[in-house]
């Protein structure tokens, strides 16, 4: 079965050469996944890709930190990947146990998003420092 994008980290697959993502839920996830943690400058085509949510980690953890990445969040992926449709994103510090603190070495990205004619999704993604 032909797929729509490579799986990240590219892997051997035995029947297809390598694995793909074979759901447009599945691509969404991997190219989210793929703004929040690239560092703005990483790409050299293209310097202004990237939300580069590991820098947010040592930044205090206050509301308008936090207000600030959503925007990051927000611009990022109407700019690379407009056919998302955020419909609702929190942005939490939590502890080892993901349960919400004042401060902390971990974030957790919480969206729920759609795509028109596929569905309505959720993607949830914690980031520590180690």
């Amino acid at each position: 079965m032909a797929g729509y994008s490579a799986r990240l980290p590219l892997t051997l697959d035995p029947r297809e050469g390598y694995a793909a993502l074979t759901t447009i839920k599945d691509v969404a996830l991997q190219n989210l996944k793929m703004i929040l943690y690239t560092e703005p400058g990483e790409r050299v085509w293209d310097i202004n890709f990237g939300v580069g949510l590991k820098k947010y980690l040592f930044e205090q953890s206050t509301s308008t930190t936090f207000s600030n990445l959503e925007k990051r969040i927000v611009q990022q992926v109407s700019t690379y990947a407009p056919y998302i449709n955020i419909i609702r994103l929190s942005i939490d510090a939590v502890n080892e146990n993901n349960e919400v603190v004042e401060s902390s070495n971990f974030i957790k990205v919480n969206m729920f998003f759609s795509i028109s004619g596929v569905g309505t999704f959720e993607f949830s993604e914690t980031v520590s420092t180690s």
